[in-house]
């Protein structure tokens, strides 16, 4: 049993040797912008789909796993600006609570239309 881990840890050991000497090899891709949740949410769904596209093939190609590295950084970039714009919206919905519980129609029409403007993207 000690043989077996033994084998199992050198495994990883190379096998991990074997990851770092290909990270220096990879190359970085440019992102597109996702400068606004709208933009964000579109590149999110597109390369989401090119990715869907690619995992779909019966054989995956370095060219499509390559492309798929690419397709990340997009990605990445994107849920990021999402993660930065839902993070706040729960804040403004409590805004909204507090100022209908309160009959505050300054106050519900102004951060009424702040949550609608960021939900409705959502709803799109």
């Amino acid at each position: 049993m000690t043989s077996l881990r033994n084998s199992l840890a050198c495994a990883l050991v190379l096998g991990f040797g074997s990851f770092a000497a290909a990270q220096d090899t990879v190359s970085h891709y440019e992102p597109l912008p996702s400068e606004t949740l709208e933009q964000a949410i579109e590149n999110f769904t597109t390369y989401n789909a090119r990715v869907a596209e690619v995992l779909a093939r019966e054989e995956l190609s370095e060219q499509d796993m390559e492309d798929i590295h690419e397709y990340t950084y997009t990605i990445e970039i994107a849920l990021a600006k999402i993660n930065e714009e839902l993070d706040a919206l729960p804040i403004v919905l409590e805004r909204v609570h507090i100022a209908s519980e309160g009959h505050n129609a300054v106050e519900l029409r102004a951060v009424g239309e702040v949550y609608l403007e960021t939900a409705g993207v959502l709803s799109q």
